[in-house]
């Protein structure tokens, strides 16, 4: 692995004219962040009443038989997902009869790495160190190098002779239903499939590839591996027991349309029952309201610690100074955010929920005016022992 060290300085001019821009941008980004955020209460709210309104009208049904009295209603089964239908590689000769075919290419590139550090002097300018560190790894796209500190010693190719792609059945049936090409993509859980032979495939793929631990490798040494070298893999997706819950339309399936227009459809691997889907379904929605509430959060917060990045740049003129206000700076982005995460989440709350959102508010703001009458409360001073109280007019003088 080889490094760079490159040091530049900033002065104090250019530094505070790019952190006004950069106050700029984080107004812009504590927008975004709040608009994400009010989306996503609204999102999960619709999902929320959409599986409610699945849950309470799927009717459970044999995958043997299509009973058409049950045409247009949402209905859950579980059955073998069947396919006879080989799907091939043409490139490799690989072939299987399953759900799916997954070709993986990977090519061995250079990857930069960048290390930076700031010290600042006095008279507000900054110094900064940036490391760049060179490594070779697999990557399954290539890795554009003409970006590089050092491009010309570390260069990939710009482009991969093979590449990742997935073969999908079109006949698929569970019972005496087709699946749809929709369901068929849903249904994951792939397993390792070996090269095995490369007698099918192309004349270029023979003469090129060679195999090595069940991949097709590119290259002259797949023990020593260098820039350029390409690994292809393969992976399918097998025919088995699946469960699913949509609409039925004839002998096949359409998503169901819920009353607020959103779209249910379950599919899922193995015996399932309707409630166990359901549940599972509202057990992801959960994850993805939290996941985007963090990062909206998150990306709040560096949108308050970008407004407030003048301030710290200003006092930088002392850097110790500049560093005691770069961390004031920061816990009120962390408030600040807070603050704001909290008021957009329950003014999105009160408008999509009203009822419960208002009632939150409502506990909200008396555990914050508890809060502020306790401390407003002066404690009882504690009366000293054998100390007599004080009179009201003092003793005459003798």
């Amino acid at each position: 692995m080889s490094n760079i060290v490159e040091v530049t300085r900033q002065g104090f001019g250019s530094r505070s004219k790019n952190s006004i821009g950069g106050a700029i941008f984080g107004f812009l980004l504590v927008a975004i962040s709040a608009v994400v955020l009010f989306w996503n209460e609204g999102r999960s709210v619709k999902r929320y009443n959409d599986l409610n309104e699945g849950s309470s009208k799927v009717v459970a049904v044999d995958s043997d038989q299509i009973n058409p009295a049950n045409e247009g209603q949402l209905i859950h089964l579980t059955g073998d997902a069947r396919t006879s239908e080989a799907l091939r590689d043409l490139q490799f000769g690989v072939s299987a009869t399953a759900v799916k075919l997954i070709r993986s290419a990977e090519m061995y590139q250079w990857i930069e790495n960048i290390r930076s550090e700031d010290r600042e002097k006095v008279g507000g300018s900054v110094e900064t160190t940036k490391t760049y560190s060179y490594g070779k790894e697999w990557r399954g796209s290539v890795v554009d190098s003409s970006e590089f500190k050092d491009s010309n010693s570390h260069r990939n190719p710009s482009t991969m002779k093979y590449k990742s792609s997935t073969l999908t059945a079109a006949d698929v049936t569970v019972g005496a239903f087709k699946l749809p090409q929709f369901l068929v993509e849903k249904i994951s859980g792939g397993e390792p499939l070996p090269a095995s032979s490369l007698e099918a495939a192309s004349e270029e793929v023979k003469t090129t590839g060679k195999l090595h631990e069940g991949s097709v490798y590119f290259g002259a040494d797949p023990l020593s591996p260098a820039v350029g070298d390409i690994r292809v893999s393969f992976t399918l997706v097998p025919t088995g027991t699946i469960s699913l819950v949509a609409q039925q339309a004839g002998d096949s399936f359409v998503s169901y349309v819920a009353k607020t227009g959103g779209k249910l459809s379950l599919l899922d691997r193995g015996i399932l029952s309707a409630e166990e889907m359901f549940l599972a379904a509202h057990e992801a929605n959960k994850i993805m309201t939290w996941g985007i509430r963090v990062a909206g959060f998150f990306l709040m917060m560096t949108g308050f610690s970008m407004i407030l990045k003048p301030l710290s740049v200003f006092a930088s003129i002392l850097p110790f100074l500049g560093r005691i206000v770069e961390t004031g700076t920061s816990v009120i982005a962390f408030l600040l955010a807070g603050i704001l995460w909290t008021a957009v989440v329950a003014f999105a709350w009160i408008f999509y929920r009203p009822i419960l959102g208002i009632t939150l508010l409502v506990i909200t703001i008396g555990c914050v005016v508890l809060i502020v009458r306790r401390l407003r409360m002066k404690p009882a001073a504690a009366p000293t022992a054998g100390v007599p109280p004080p009179l009201d007019t003092p003793p005459p003088l003798n």
